[in-house]
């Protein structure tokens, strides 16, 4: 993203004429800039040595002038308004039992989904740490509900967030166990502003409940695909685009039943499999895996069906080496409950 230059060239002079008809000098005056150093203005003065500006620092972090900047470019696929509903909300990430008690319980079954896929896809298995060795992207991470149980099986975990409230949040939870705070790092900012210094990096990046609140999502998949390394895993989690979804997710998940916050989802922005499928192979990946997902909202718990009608979690591969998937055999079921077991998370 381009930061705005910190001033701005002073306007041409014009050229005056004394009484007598003969042009009037003006000194020289022009702004340059070293490489990397201050600004300065070379005043053309016989005897009199160029004066030093010194250039304003950028804020550090991701303060609310960051924020501001961000919302503001037409280049971002965050949608502001999206930004502002979660905004109020920041403090809640943690209470099981409140506006994000879904997603808590929706850990039940995303977690074992991209571990196993993961393992399944080639890593060698670790005991107690099974996903060890392997760099994840959490896009928008919102509270580190991801974040941590992801890192509790090993994994080297980058949260981000376009919001400084949630950054905060997550930061904060996370301090209370010494070896998440060494295994995951959150950052401010959106996916695009992570591209330049991330390029092929990651080898998993999750997407969990997100891409129902991006402003561009192609966008958002090209970003994906230039931050992961070839062969590398996509997840992602969302709402499927039918009159049921309206009528569930919408209607008795929002206006009657209270499960989330109201105007916490738009319809219009839900996005069928066969229209995430195509952004994906338009984009260097292959979709390996679509799975139906069901939440009970009179048990708390989520469940794999057949139907993608209402949610659903994909799985995808970015075009590159991927020798290894073949030759890996499925997880065995001790090796799964004990992977479960390291999962567990604590609040």
């Amino acid at each position: 993203m381009r930061i705005a230059e910190w001033g701005e060239d002073r306007p041409a002079e014009r050229k005056g004429t004394e009484s007598s008809g003969t042009p009037r000098r003006r000194p020289c005056c022009r702004r340059t800039r070293g490489a990397g150093g201050p600004e300065r203005d070379d005043v053309g003065r016989r005897g009199e040595a160029p004066r030093l500006r010194p250039r304003p620092e950028r804020p550090a972090g991701c303060g609310r002038a960051t924020v501001r900047r961000l919302l503001s470019t037409s280049q971002s696929s965050v949608d502001p308004k999206e930004m502002r509903k979660f905004q109020l909300l920041a403090h809640r990430w943690w209470d099981e039992q409140g506006e994000y008690s879904a997603l808590h319980s929706m850990n039940d079954i995303r977690v074992p989904f991209i571990r196993d896929t993961v393992l399944n896809m080639g890593s060698a298995y670790q005991r107690g740490s099974p996903l060890s060795g392997v760099k994840i992207l959490d896009v928008g991470c919102g509270g580190g509900l991801l974040s941590e149980p992801l890192g509790r099986l090993g994994a080297s975990v980058t949260g981000i967030d376009p919001l400084e409230e949630n950054i905060r949040a997550a930061d904060q939870h996370k301090s209370f166990d010494p070896v998440l705070a060494k295994r995951i790092q959150y950052k401010c900012g959106s996916l695009e502003e992570i591209v330049e210094e991330s390029v092929e990096t990651f080898d998993v990046i999750v997407a969990s409940e997100v891409v129902e609140h991006v402003a561009d999502l192609e966008m958002f998949i090209k970003c994906c695909s230039q931050v992961l390394k070839p062969g590398g895993s996509l997840f992602i989690t969302t709402i499927n685009k039918t009159q049921l979804s309206y009528i569930l997710g919408i209607v008795v998940a929002e206006k009657i039943a209270g499960i989330v916050p109201e105007g916490t989802h738009e319809w219009e922005k839900f996005v069928p499999p066969e229209e995430l499928e195509r952004l994906l192979e338009a984009n260097s990946f292959s979709v390996k895996t679509v799975n139906g997902m069901l939440y009970n909202p009179l048990t708390g718990s989520w469940s794999w069906i057949e139907s993608t009608s209402i949610n659903y979690a994909l799985h995808a591969v970015k075009s590159g080496d991927q020798a290894q998937t073949s030759q890996t055999e499925p997880l065995s079921e001790m090796e799964s409950e004990q992977c479960s077991a390291t999962a567990g998370t604590s609040v």
